[in-house]
């Protein structure tokens, strides 16, 4: 699991779009924190720690250490809301977070020993059905990442949620099926990307006897000029 990143805010009294865009304007951003049958926390942040935390991609599964004017807050993002145009941070839902606390979230998907694989040591193909999955987990105990094992695989095998290393607690949110995280694809022969000779050989033919017709044609409207056209391509 990631190491938790800190940031700070200050509550705030108030809310509304005025109070947002006012708070915009100074640089900072609302926020709210909620939850642990606790009453919602109405704060603000600096607009560029709220932006460089989300853009390093990791802000839903990693845990933020919030000091909200001296008292320590242990919160997971849960919802961002971004400007349509720049993409910058507008708005954060912090949810308060303990030990007890089972969240569902995605997490990134790892497939490791590509190289203990016959099927890709074959050229296989390999095929990422998944990227994330969706795991349900406690909130202080979210993996960075799930491995799956492609050794043995062969060509035409999948890589299924079974073949991924689970940490003690963490489950899928999709329980009623091995689903697929991956394939191993056979390639296409050679000969099936080249085009068959005997339809290449028709194509040829036909194109020889409209060639051959245009040019009869050429000679009986235009005489000897067809034969001097013909030397001057030459």
């Amino acid at each position: 699991m990631s190491k938790n990143y800190a940031m700070t805010a200050v509550a705030r009294d108030r809310a509304g779009k005025g109070i947002a865009r006012a708070l915009r304007r100074e640089g900072r951003i609302p926020a709210v924190i909620y939850g642990d049958s606790k009453e919602p926390l109405n704060i603000s942040l600096i607009s560029n720690d709220a932006n460089v935390e989300y853009n390093r991609g990791q802000m839903f599964t990693t845990l933020c250490d919030l000091d909200v004017d001296g008292d320590k807050h242990l919160v997971l993002a849960r919802d961002v809301q971004l400007h349509p145009v720049t993409d910058n941070v507008l708005h954060i839902d912090f949810l308060r977070v303990t030990p007890k606390t089972k969240i569902v979230v995605d997490v990134p998907v790892q497939l490791i020993n590509e190289d203990q694989s016959p099927g890709l040591e074959e050229k296989g193909i390999l095929n990422v059905v998944r990227y994330t999955v969706e795991l349900r987990c406690s909130a202080t105990a979210i993996p960075d990442y799930i491995e799956a094992d492609l050794a043995g695989k062969e060509q035409g095998d999948s890589v299924n949620i079974s073949d991924a290393k689970l940490p003690e607690g963490v489950t899928p949110v999709i329980d009623d099926r091995d689903f697929t995280l991956a394939t191993i694809m056979t390639p296409r022969k050679l000969e099936e990307l080249e085009p068959v000779e005997g339809e290449e050989g028709a194509e040829g033919e036909e194109g020889a006897e409209g060639e051959g017709a245009e040019g009869a044609e050429g000679e009986g409207a235009e005489g000897g000029e067809g034969e001097k056209a013909e030397g001057g391509d030459e």
